[in-house]
């Protein structure tokens, strides 16, 4: 699965993207951000606070409870503004 991290997010995992292979136990995107932030310090600041953090599954928006069992790019970043 390629997961996409956008502005202050990608910042803070210092990269813009990556291939990685879920756990078998990670079924949701808030479990995955749960466990990213496992997954080293750089992980831990980015997903601090994931009620901030929006996600989308294959360019489309969804909530921490959506399912990732059949996404191929999940894509992480900060809420926005307009303007």
């Amino acid at each position: 699965m390629r997961l996409k991290y956008f502005a202050w997010v990608r910042e803070r995992v210092g990269k813009t993207d990556e291939e990685i292979v879920v756990p078998d136990h990670v079924g949701t995107v808030g479990e995955l951000m749960d466990w990213l932030a496992g997954q080293g310090e750089e992980y831990a600041h980015a997903f601090e606070n994931r009620k901030v953090i929006r996600a989308a599954i294959d360019h489309v928006h969804v909530k921490p409870e959506a399912a990732i069992a059949d996404a191929r790019e999940i894509a992480f970043f900060p809420p926005m503004t307009g303007g």
